[in-house]
């Protein structure tokens, strides 16, 4: 099955940045759209942005043009660029990949996620 593997969390301050990347393997990349979810304390999991294999993107409201997802097919990566982050960005961040039909809400296999934590 498909293996999904992050990197790139860590701690940054107010306004900072941070670039997530997720390694992914046994299945073909290009066929599968990718995502990002996340799960700040207190609150329930949300769609962070997902990228279809033709590169469709959509992001969840939050995002307000802050944070952009991309995909390099030929090294199976893709990747969420997270600028202007706030406190309220911490958060424990999940990549995922699912079906293409339902590319908009991936959530077949994950990865085994990467704190992200946001100092005010």
């Amino acid at each position: 099955q498909v293996q999904l593997v992050e990197s790139g969390g860590g701690l940054v301050q107010n306004g900072g940045s941070l670039r997530l990347s997720c390694a992914a393997s046994g299945g073909i990349f290009s066929d599968i759209a990718m995502g990002w979810y996340r799960r700040a304390p207190g609150k329930e999991r949300e769609l962070v942005a997902a990228i279809s294999g033709g590169g469709s993107t959509m992001y969840g409201r939050f995002v307000k043009g802050r944070f952009t997802i991309s995909r390099d097919n030929a090294k199976n990566t893709a990747y969420l660029q997270m600028n202007s982050l706030e406190p309220e960005d911490t958060a424990v961040y999940w990549c995922s990949a699912g079906a293409q039909s339902s590319w908009t809400s991936p959530s077949e296999y994950w990865g085994q996620g990467t704190q992200v934590t946001v100092s005010s």
